[in-house]
């Protein structure tokens, strides 16, 4: 099913790859900005407004259907955007929130205050999954991690037993078989980071340091952290 509108909190990265995933799923996409708006700049495929952080919304129902909406809240100051959820929350009881969180204590936090679905993207990998979005087995994950399976996270692992690899290239690993994860994005010791399915990184070796970008549910997350030396789940 289509719903009417994508409500997008945050005119940045975040919210403009957000816009261009959800394209065909949305009849109307905003995009509303808390700074001023140079609209010569602005793609066409979007609407762009300008907010102010508020207890009343009545400016949302009055231009859009809230039952058949789901926001987005990714502003990039974590306290505004907690703000901005709890807000939300308490003026649309049943819409979906979708936030961004920079790691897992705000994470906590954005549930707390009434997310639908948190996801947490630590400041380290914040590029790479933002040009990761860009690429289409990733429009998938992210469909499947918002829309169909609330029990998918993503995570970063750091290597710290690159031996368990046995000297293998991540080509040559089928990592949902023999893991149960989905490795999205290796940032290599030197912090560049490369789509797992790079040309690069196909074929470099796998070292103490790496950090891997994965899709997963818990279990195997945990399972897969203790094989590769990780810290141990709680």
């Amino acid at each position: 099913m289509i719903l009417q509108s994508a409500l997008i909190f945050g005119n940045n990265e975040y919210g403009l790859e957000i816009a261009k995933n959800v394209t065909n799923k949305y009849n109307n996409i905003t995009i509303f900005s808390l700074d001023a708006i140079d609209k010569e700049h602005v793609s066409s495929d979007y609407n762009l407004e300008e907010v102010t952080l508020s207890d009343d919304w009545d400016i949302l129902e009055s231009q859009f259907d809230m039952k058949k909406s789901i926001i987005f809240c990714v502003l990039g100051d974590e306290a505004k955007n907690i703000f901005l959820t709890i807000s939300l929350r308490s003026a649309f009881k049943d819409v979906t929130i979708i936030a961004l969180a920079n790691n897992k204590e705000d994470a906590n936090k954005l549930k707390m205050a009434g997310a639908s679905k948190v996801i947490p993207i630590v400041e380290t990998t914040a590029n790479i999954i933002t040009d990761m979005l860009k690429k289409p087995i990733i429009t998938k994950v992210l469909h499947n991690i918002l829309y169909q399976d609330s029990k998918l996270k993503l995570v970063q692992i750091e290597v710290k037993n690159a031996k368990y690899f046995e000297n293998r290239y991540p080509a040559d690993i089928n990592w949902s078989r023999n893991h149960g994860v989905l490795v999205l994005s290796i940032i290599h010791k030197d912090k560049a980071p490369e789509f797992i399915y790079s040309s690069k990184t196909k074929h470099k070796h796998i070292e103490d340091g790496d950090i891997f970008i994965v899709v997963g549910y818990d279990m195997d997350i945990c399972e897969f952290k203790k094989s590769i030396g990780g810290d141990v789940c709680q």
